[in-house]
């Protein structure tokens, strides 16, 4: 992105986490990235539920719908908008099942699978990783 603007540098800064990218001589470097103090013990945790989440990738007739990036999980538009997806909600390929917003963009997330929902993962407000499970769904 950088090379096809003229940004030469680049900073963003959310609670705990700064991120700084400079251009020199036509190369982006990293001048500066911390990751938050809590992220450290939390990068462990995903590891331990790795295992019961392998189980429901196993169940008969059942897909997950994961995140395609890093940000907040929101069930809705805004706090007073129902959910787009609920238990028991059929969803086609291309229905959206709920935004994550990333670097205060509201990104609206599609199933990508036909089928009906039977859980969701992720309470609403919380942070979610890329590739992590947000739905189940019941395909067969």
């Amino acid at each position: 992105m950088m090379k096809r603007s003229e940004i030469s540098e680049f900073e963003i800064e959310e609670k705990d986490f700064k991120l700084r990218l400079c251009r020199k001589n036509g190369e982006t470097q990293i001048i500066h990235a911390a990751a938050p103090l809590a992220a450290a013990p939390a990068a462990p945790a995903p590891a331990a539920p790795a295992a019961p989440a392998a189980a429901p990738l196993e169940e008969q007739g059942i897909s997950m719908v994961k995140s395609p990036m890093v940000g907040t999980f929101y069930t809705a538009a805004s706090p007073e908008s129902p959910a787009f997806a609920k238990v028991g909600t059929k969803v086609g390929a291309d229905s959206i099942v709920c935004i994550i917003e990333a670097m205060k963009v509201m990104n609206e997330i599609q199933s990508e699978i036909s089928g009906t929902i039977t859980e969701i993962l992720v309470e609403n407000g919380a942070a979610v990783e890329y590739g992590q499970p947000l739905f189940k769904v019941k395909t067969a």
